[in-house]
């Protein structure tokens, strides 16, 4: 049997290829941004990526019948940090989240042309669960049951494979011409992939768009392989350590529990990695204030795009009485990503950062393309030699 092929829509550096590995085939990728578009060609060749806005894209530039069409869309107007804009509405380009839109043209005009992907990919925040009272949620889900996927939600965190707390939710929708799978199938919601969003955003749905909706089922992964220490280095390439004064400003920063936290920390005599982010929170005279929030529990907080110094994650490393602090390596970022140490990374900081942090974890597509996406897809070939 020929090895699956698939379009990857906003590949970024190609995450989602990597996670999908050498059993298939890329047909066509697209990215807008140059920076990430040179990331992917330096570890993935150029030949199938088309670099510029989705919106310019025509189904004459993409090769093919796709068995996967995987779109990790922008999601900063779904997202808190995006003040929730939303994904507008047919037509509609003003919001980033709004590339939704040509791109879903495109899987409209495949079908039209005899080319309907079999299985169809959308990824993002999790909230895009919610995000305007959950009609862009339904928005979504209206294109894909609209265009004959029998569709389901799940939220996936990387923190199941990796040492980063790292939600997604992943809508995910089959060719209503594909044979049934009971398999990869339940009949109802499943911990952990069906969080109480994921029940709140179908219960929200009008009938006629939750008739084809499927309830998919996953196997809970192996335990989490590489820890939190593991992945941070003594001496890293791209970053430098605090002075002894900026690691005093960070560490006053902190509200008293967390100074509590850093104090425990200290007192197991150990080598300690922590994770810092600055946030805004309100003062008791009700003024905001930066304050630097630290977690010891041997996971790294989400990874974010560094549109100002808050977004971007501090190490804390604790042994005894000595303590440094220091940004995330770009190498250490990649790592939480789930990407391998001889993934190319761009030479900027801010480059690297930004590329880590906008893409989607390895480990969770090879999960996903292991027990459900090749399933169907491979279902979908047989269904296509049988008639």
């Amino acid at each position: 049997m020929q090895m699956p092929g698939f379009y990857e829509f906003f590949a970024g550096g190609g995450m989602a290829r990597a996670g999908l590995g050498d059993a298939w085939r890329c047909l066509f990728a697209n990215d807008h941004s140059p920076m990430k578009a040179r990331a992917y060609r330096d570890n993935w060749g150029g030949g199938d990526l088309v670099e510029g806005d989705v919106g310019a894209v025509r189904t004459s530039d993409l090769p093919g019948h796709p068995d996967l069409v995987w779109a990790s869309t922008p999601c900063q107007d779904l997202s808190l940090a995006g003040n929730a804009v939303g994904l507008g509405r047919p037509g509609e380009t003003a919001t980033r989240s709004g590339a939704f839109w040509p791109w879903w043209r495109l899987i409209e005009q495949l079908g039209i042309e005899g080319r309907k992907p079999g299985v169809v990919v959308f990824e993002n925040v999790v909230g895009a669960l919610s995000s305007n009272a959950g009609a862009d949620f339904e928005i979504v889900a209206r294109a894909f049951s609209n265009g004959g996927y029998r569709f389901g939600a799940i939220v996936v965190d990387a923190r199941l494979w990796l040492p980063q707390s790292r939600p997604r939710v992943f809508i995910i929708g089959v060719d209503d011409a594909v044979p049934g799978q009971p398999a990869l199938r339940s009949i109802g919601p499943r911990s952990p992939w069906h969080t109480e969003a994921v029940q709140a955003a179908y219960d929200r749905l009008p009938e006629d768009v939750r008739r084809m909706w499927t309830w998919w089922s996953l196997p809970l992964p192996m335990a989490r392989q590489p820890t939190l220490a593991s992945l941070i280095e003594d001496e890293p390439r791209g970053v430098e350590w605090h002075t002894p004064p900026e690691t005093e400003r960070l560490i006053g920063m902190m509200s008293p529990a967390n100074a509590l936290k850093l104090k425990a920390a200290q007192g197991l005599g150990t080598r300690q990695v922590g994770c810092v982010y600055k946030r805004t929170r309100p003062g008791p005279d009700g003024s905001r204030r930066v304050r630097a929030e630290v977690r010891f529990d041997g996971i790294a907080g989400c990874l974010r795009t560094p549109s100002g110094g808050s977004s971007r994650q501090t190490v804390i490393l604790v042994h005894g009485q000595h303590i440094r602090s220091r940004l995330l390596a770009p190498r250490e970022a990649a790592r939480l990503m789930g990407l391998p140490d001889e993934y190319r990374l761009p030479e900027n900081y801010n480059d690297a950062y930004h590329l880590c942090g906008d893409g989607v974890a390895v480990p969770v597509v090879r999960h996903l393309a292991k027990h459900l996406l090749k399933p169907l897809t491979s279902a979908g070939a047989h269904a296509a030699l049988a008639g």
